[in-house]
């Protein structure tokens, strides 16, 4: 039989599962994160009330869809902690709603999702969760505003027009801050070395979030970030882990994947085709990292 697995093993395990760069030249940016993973995952464990953020809307030619990285992985997140008797509840605007819904109701755990117009404003939304005690608040995959303040995705165009200001939430009450992200332009993103992401990434200097955070898990893919957050989670916290386990399988994955697909019309975000495929990979790629990851929350 062999010995178990130090914490600090299981934690190395992970990161090197979920934070590697897949071809977006980020890997700098992962190699100034290492940690964060392990303190985010900590720190959740610590969690009264969790609040989510996640959404990033498509608009490419004839394609103006959510994508399909960011709301599955929130979900599951979601779900999980609310198995483990953490309250949750996730926040977006309403050209990614659609999807954010169909993934939560595909993940299951009766988690709410706060619906924002692009253009409606966030005090009420911030009163919300200022008054149900939000402890943390965790952005996953959710474009945030660069240099000049306008939100731009990878190709640097300026999506502001589909995407609310929700850095605003994120930064408006007492809670801490962690985040997820993939690629630079997102909510968190910030907490990097000043002009790192602009040396490294392409486009960088014009899509570079620039909204900080308590911790900043940067993963290959954020979906795969919030599933690291979670199998971290079940090391953190071993009274949760067999709950925690659940929803870390290929089989979660791809039905809430399909869910957003089937049900809301979301795309995969580098290829923008309406098909259960992340970021340009499939299951056969996305499955086995789960489910290994499951195996590692188990321990």
């Amino acid at each position: 039989m062999s010995p178990r697995k130090s914490d600090a093993d299981r934690i190395a395990a992970i990161e090197a599962l979920v934070c590697r760069d897949v071809g977006r030249k980020t890997a700098e940016l992962m190699a100034a994160s290492v940690g964060e993973l392990a303190a985010a995952a900590s720190s959740l464990g610590k969690a009264t009330h969790v609040g989510l953020i996640t959404g990033f809307f498509v608009p490419r030619g004839e394609v103006a869809s959510p994508e399909t990285d960011g709301p599955v992985g929130t979900a599951l997140l979601a779900a999980a902690l609310a198995a483990c008797g953490v309250p949750a509840r996730i926040a977006v605007d309403t050209p990614c709603a659609g999807a954010v819904r169909a993934a939560a109701g595909a993940a299951g755990g009766g988690v709410a999702v706060d619906e924002v117009g692009v253009d409606e404003g966030l005090d009420r939304l911030i009163g919300d969760w200022r008054s149900t005690g939000v402890s943390h608040a965790v952005a996953i995959e959710r474009c945030g505003r660069s240099a000049d303040g306008r939100p731009r995705n990878m190709r640097g165009v300026d999506v502001s027009p589909w995407t609310a200001p929700l850095d605003d939430l994120f930064l408006a009450g007492p809670w801490i801050r962690l985040a997820v992200g993939d690629g630079g332009n997102e909510i968190g993103m910030g907490k990097l070395p000043p002009g790192l992401i602009a040396r490294t990434v392409p486009n960088g200097e014009k899509i570079a979030c620039v909204t900080s955070c308590d911790r900043l898990v940067v993963a290959g893919v954020s979906n795969w970030g919030a599933y690291g957050l979670m199998a971290a989670l079940a090391v953190a916290r071993p009274d949760w882990a067999a709950k925690i386990a659940t929803f870390l399988t290929a089989e979660h994955d791809l039905a809430v994947t399909r869910a957003t697909v089937d049900n809301a019309g979301a795309v995969d975000g580098v290829t923008a085709q309406r098909e259960a495929t992340v970021d340009g990979f499939g299951p056969e790629i996305h499955g086995p990292l789960i489910d290994e990851l499951g195996r590692i929350a188990r321990g």
